[in-house]
């Protein structure tokens, strides 16, 4: 859909903030350089072996919350992500990602460097998310366009839980970690809705200019959320929540008038952490 006679080295447009008003005026004082570092290597650094034509905006907001020294950090991020609409000056969201796990050194003056075979809790953890970025837009371009980035995700993840990091890296119940995600990207279990995700995009692409078509594929994939959750009782997946954070309200703009009466009603059953959005949009 998108041509252009520039292409990058470079996959992403990514701009971060960072917050570190928690830390003591020491830490403040040893991160002033911390937002340009990290920003200059999601920017700069090269994730894919593909010259891209159109960039990805994302971003990141960074909090830090506590630290244990000088040089050891936690930190809340904020990742979002989003891509253009065709033959339109709106975009779609893509991914919405709360993750509280981010445990690393940085040092002020610090030169980050790119190595995906070893794990390094800073880097890696960019990596990671750089190439969910990217794999959840090229998903959107094409069936299962992201395969190969997820699986890079993935190795990264297996690097982190064997390198003895816990947080957010190994199998885990919690609500959302970066194994949870990446592992139901890849599964089958959910390989029919992640199949939908282009179909859905293409519904988005085409809707201004062709309602009639591009409404029903926006649809079914609900539908298709709908059919694996009759046949579960529910839908216990961070892949689907973390599609539902970010796609809720374009889902209600898109599908407000849509002919099946039931269709609120089933995404409040599919996505309950939303129910009240899906409500007030209800007759």
């Amino acid at each position: 859909l998108f041509l252009s006679s520039t292409t990058f080295a470079q996959e992403l447009n990514c701009r971060v903030d960072v917050n570190f008003e928690s830390l003591p005026v020491n830490n403040r004082e040893l991160l002033t350089d911390f937002q340009g570092v990290i920003e200059n290597y999601m920017n700069t650094t090269r994730f894919t072996n593909e010259d891209w034509a159109q960039k990805i905006d994302c971003s990141m907001s960074i909090f830090f919350t506590s630290a244990g020294s000088d040089v050891d950090y936690s930190a809340q991020i904020v990742i979002i992500s989003q891509r253009p609409i065709y033959r339109s000056t709106n975009n779609s969201p893509i991914l919405t990602v709360n993750d509280g796990q981010w445990q690393f050194k940085y040092q002020k003056g610090q030169a980050l460097y790119a190595n995906q075979t070893s794990f390094d809790p800073l880097t890696s953890f960019l990596d990671y998310y750089a190439l969910i970025i990217i794999g959840m837009d090229m998903d959107t371009f094409e069936p299962l366009g992201g395969t190969v980035y997820f699986k890079r995700a993935q190795d990264i993840v297996n690097l982190g839980a064997n390198s003895g990091a816990s947080l957010g890296w190994q199998s885990s119940s919690a609500a959302y970690s970066r194994w949870g995600l990446v592992n139901d990207i890849l599964s089958a279990t959910y390989s029919f809705f992640r199949n939908s995700i282009f179909d859905y995009h293409y519904g988005i692409d085409i809707f201004a200019q062709n309602k009639q078509l591009g409404q029903p594929k926006i649809a079914n994939l609900v539908d298709v959320l709908w059919i694996m959750y009759e046949k579960l009782g529910s839908i216990n997946s961070v892949y689907v929540r973390t599609f539902f954070d970010a796609k809720y309200g374009e889902l209600i703009d898109y599908l407000r008038d849509y002919p099946d009466p039931e269709m609120f009603s089933k995404l409040k059953k599919i996505d309950p952490p939303h129910s009240s959005k899906y409500d007030a949009v209800m007759p």
